[in-house]
């Protein structure tokens, strides 16, 4: 069993914290969760280009990727 240890938040937890304590509505729970995937897959997209561009992935990768099954056990 897992015990629980106090730690300190980050300064985005507390800032996150702070607004929630502004407005805890739904919406703006929605809003806020909106905003970041929006952002979060901006940054992956832009990564995502950058290892294309490096030749990281490639049509061939993925194609080899679709054909592998990554939940079977070795």
């Amino acid at each position: 069993m897992e015990t629980m240890t106090a730690r300190t938040l980050t300064p985005a937890q507390l800032h996150l914290l702070k607004l929630f304590a502004f407005n805890d509505s739904d919406e703006f729970v929605r809003e806020i969760q909106d905003v970041l995937t929006r952002h979060f897959q901006e940054k992956l997209d832009k990564e995502i280009d950058r290892l294309w561009e490096e030749g990281v992935f490639s049509d061939e990768i993925l194609d080899k990727w679709m054909e592998e099954d990554f939940h079977a056990k070795d």
